[in-house]
């Protein structure tokens, strides 16, 4: 028998068999449902046929993500609407103008820095260098040394007349020097580096002309150059003529021994520019050689200025001259390295200090000065052991000079009464004496490098007797000062010629008092100008006057030099406190810790010494 299987082909049936229909019929059943292929899955279909199609897609494949249609259709939306904003917004900013930000104005230091610095180029003698910027100066005394075979051509007149005196011009330079060393960033900053170190080089080439540079040793050296006599002779004092004008032979003064205080003056001058100009190493050795010289000198004919015995110590005696030793020999050692210079400054130091009235009270200890010496020496060599901290064996005596100029520190705070002010608040240190600026100037400078020296060494102030007082205090002391002399006081009167709105106009100075384009004068012709009522033709910028009497009162009159004649120490000392107290904007840091240094071996080796050999 035949039937059909379930996928329509013949199925043979053996007619013997005994199974009933019934039975059959189970079998078909169950091999029906048995063989029926069965309904494939999602998967198994897109294996066979691809995804199933829908109507709508929901999902996207991205390969190893499915993202919802929906999420997908908004990212790429918000993508490309935050693209077309961000394309707009270049746009804008490409086509509309751009701001450009300024530094901001310059404040009232760096303002007067620059105008202080100006006065420097004013005092200059000799032939003048290009670009000198004072319109109303010209070439002079291009004769000075002629007539003793030597030049002497250039160098600063002091004041406001055209003597060159030797010693305060040193003092001068070498404290335009210190500043440069501390403070480089900051000239840099201001754009006036290239100027002060060409000031400091202008009178560096100068001093090297005074005596033998190239010797080792010498006998003699030159102390000033004009005169300042005032008996009816062609003299720089009794003459009043613009330098440019002058035709009289000016006189030198020399010195061969007992002059130690200016030969150490000018050591100073010359090592501590040396260390100014370090990266032009042929010049800076020449300066050392010189300062080595000059020093030497200044230890074998030990001595002072005696009065009378030339005109230099009849206008500028000093008073002693184991400060200057001091001094000199710190500015050495910075230069050279030489521990011979510290050895002979801490070790033979307390004499020496106490000579110099170190340890004394005397009522002008603490006043820095181009006379005394002390005070700037003993913050000098703080600096050593603040950053250096050599140890023995000169700990003892440094330590000593560390604690003396604490002590001077103290001396110019108003708590301690020591030094007196005015009404306004300029503090007496001269007690009352005439030409009180220069010695603010100073101590304003020393005041506010002590306290960026404690700042750098991470020490927060400093005690007075069982007192604590932070730097900020220090550095206020400096703006007081310095701000009296711009014109913060009872007169309202900047006593720096150009600065504000009211100033000197009587300014006690020759060049400044005549005409440029007046016709030249002879001896006494120049007196019309000095004693005329007039303001000077001339503004000599930058010139810190002499400064008011211990009244805060001041005298606008070119006869009275006691009020109004600027001189170089002085405005020296005033450049020097300006730079410590000015900030500009893009400027690092306070103080320059390293480059006073340079010079000075590692106190303690890397590596330590071989043994020495084994004797029996």
């Amino acid at each position: 028998m035949y039937g059909r299987d379930p996928w329509g082909g013949p199925l043979e049936i053996n007619a013997a068999d005994s199974t009933t229909d019934d039975d059959r019929s189970r079998n078909l059943q169950d091999l029906d449902r048995s063989t029926r292929p069965r309904p494939l899955d999602e998967t198994q279909q897109s294996w066979l046929l691809g995804p199933t199609e829908h109507k709508k897609k929901k999902y996207v494949d991205l390969g190893c993500i499915l993202l919802s249609r929906k999420i997908f259709l908004w990212s790429l939306g918000t993508i490309l609407l935050t693209a077309s904003l961000a394309g707009f917004v270049t746009l804008i900013t490409k086509t509309l103008p751009r701001p450009h930000f300024k530094n901001p104005p310059p404040d009232n230091y760096t303002i007067a820095l620059h105008k202080a610095l100006k006065f420097f180029n004013a005092q200059k003698s000799g032939k003048l260098p290009e670009g000198n910027n004072v319109s109303w100066r010209g070439d002079s005394c291009l004769k000075d040394g002629d007539f003793s075979y030597k030049d002497l051509v250039g160098g600063y007149y002091d004041a406001g007349d055209a003597i060159k005196f030797h010693f305060p011009m040193s003092f001068a330079m070498t404290m335009l020097s210190w500043s440069v060393i501390e403070y480089s960033a900051k000239y840099e900053a201001v754009d006036e580096l290239d100027h002060v170190k060409h000031l400091i080089k202008w009178g560096s080439d100068y001093f090297l002309k005074t005596f033998n540079s190239s010797a080792d040793t010498i006998y003699q050296m030159v102390t000033q150059v004009g005169s300042g006599k005032t008996d009816g002779q062609s003299s720089d004092h009794y003459c009043w003529m613009r330098p440019e004008d002058i035709d009289y032979q000016r006189p030198l003064s020399k010195c061969y021994s007992r002059c130690s205080d200016l030969a150490a003056e000018m050591a100073a001058a010359l090592a501590s520019a040396s260390i100014v100009f370090k990266d032009n190493k042929d010049y800076s050795r020449k300066l050392v050689h010189g300062a080595t010289t000059l020093h030497k000198f200044a230890e074998s004919i030990k001595g002072r200025y005696s009065p009378n015995r030339d005109e230099s110590s009849k206008f500028y005696n000093s008073t002693m001259y184991w400060d200057e030793l001091i001094w000199g020999g710190a500015w050495m050692y910075y230069a050279t390295g030489n521990v011979t210079y510290l050895d002979r400054v801490t070790t033979h130091g307390h004499r020496l200090a106490e000579k110099a009235g170190a340890f004394s009270s005397s009522p002008y200890y603490g006043v820095f000065s181009w006379d005394n010496k002390l005070a700037g020496a003993q913050v000098l060599l703080s600096r050593l052991r603040l950053f250096l901290s050599p140890g023995y064996p000169y700990e003892a005596m440094l330590s000593n000079f560390h604690n003396q100029t604490n002590i001077v520190m103290c001396s110019y705070l108003p708590y301690f009464k020591k030094f007196k002010r005015t009404s306004g608040g300029l503090i007496q240190l001269n007690h009352g004496d005439p030409q009180p600026l220069q010695y603010a100037a100073n101590a304003a400078f020393l005041a506010a490098l002590y306290s960026d020296y404690l700042d750098a060494a991470d020490t927060p102030g400093w005690y007075c007797g069982p007192n604590f007082y932070s730097t900020d205090v220090l550095r206020e002391f400096s703006k007081s000062q310095i701000d009296y002399i711009l014109g913060d006081n009872p007169r309202g009167m900047s006593y720096v010629v150009g600065f504000g709105k009211r100033y000197p106009k009587h300014v006690h100075h020759r060049g400044a008092s005549i005409p440029k384009n007046a016709k030249k004068q002879s001896c006494k012709g120049g007196w019309h100008w000095r004693d005329i009522k007039k303001e000077n033709p001339n503004t000599i910028e930058g010139a810190m006057v002499a400064g008011p009497d211990k009244h805060d009162g001041f005298h606008d009159l070119r006869i009275n030099y006691n009020y109004t004649e600027p001189t170089l120490a002085g405005n020296a000392g005033l450049v020097a406190a300006l730079v410590a107290l000015t900030r500009p904007p893009n400027s690092f840091g306070t103080i320059d810790k390293n480059t006073i240094f340079s010079a000075v071996p590692p106190l303690f080796p890397a590596t330590p010494p071989p043994p020495a050999p084994w004797t029996p």
